[in-house]
């Protein structure tokens, strides 16, 4: 474990950088499971995650070195169950904010955690809760971000992108990460603090396609919708012919064309 010098109370303080691992996210498990208790706030920082995985145990590819690769642990018990999708939407804004920091136009939250620039994909993320009761006893965020990579596999180049291809300019992981760790203490105390409402309407000013007319998928259907929000458990509000319709994760497929 390594004490650090980044501007925050407590997220990244402690951090533990790993040349290679399967997953982020389950290095920061097992820690959790196996060892004394671990502060709240500690990140896993790998160079090469050779397992990552998104949402529904989606492959996440990144180059070695070249992204942030990562996992935070916080302990937000005083969450209930029911408004868990909040700390999603915490999490998503710190990110975006981040982003945004760097590349001033065009990044949005494609529902319920994608990142985005214009219509293309910049990173992802993938909570983790345990829960006791009622309460969220621990949380392992996972986040993946395109930064250096400059090469995506032939199936997905057309519908990735990452920060060196946008703004044709390297940066030092290091330096994106302290905006990083600023931005999610900044949510996730706003989130503390029971600020729900004001997590929600930011969260959906920055919601990819909100208020659009756009193509989806069901059940390998195309239809045509409008996004009109995000209910309390986190699903998506759509309007479809005049009918407002709701959708889980992984219920519904963004699509660009008929």
């Amino acid at each position: 474990m390594q004490n650090n010098t980044f501007s925050t109370l407590f997220v990244g303080q402690n951090l533990i950088k790993l040349k290679e691992v399967d997953s982020t996210n389950n290095f920061l498990k097992e820690l959790v499971s196996k060892s004394e208790p671990l502060p709240e706030g500690t990140v896993i920082m790998a160079d090469n995650q050779f397992a990552g995985r998104g949402q529904q145990n989606s492959v996440w590819q990144s180059q070695v070195g070249k992204n942030i690769s990562t996992s935070i642990y916080l302990k937000p018990s005083f969450l209930p169950i029911d408004k868990q999708f909040y700390l999603n939407m915490a999490v998503s804004l710190a990110i975006c904010d981040t982003l945004s920091y760097f590349i001033t136009t065009g990044i949005k939250i494609k529902w319920p955690n994608d990142m985005y620039h214009f219509d293309k994909k910049l990173g992802g993320v993938l909570i983790e809760n345990s829960l006791t009761g009622s309460r969220i006893k621990s949380s392992v965020i996972g986040i993946g971000l395109n930064i250096n990579q400059t090469d995506f596999p032939k199936e997905i180049e057309h519908r990735a992108t990452s920060v060196i291809q946008i703004l044709q300019k390297e940066f030092q992981l290091e330096v994106i990460m302290q905006k990083l760790f600023v931005f999610m203490e900044k949510y996730y105390l706003i989130l503390k603090s029971g600020k729900f409402s004001i997590l929600k309407n930011y969260y959906l000013e920055k919601l990819y396609r909100l208020g659009e007319s756009a193509y989806y998928k069901e059940n390998g259907e195309v239809f045509e919708g409008v996004i009109n929000g995000v209910d309390e458990n986190g699903r998506l509000l759509v309007e479809v012919a005049g009918c407002h319709k709701s959708f889980n994760f992984k219920e519904i497929e963004f699509t660009h064309t008929k």
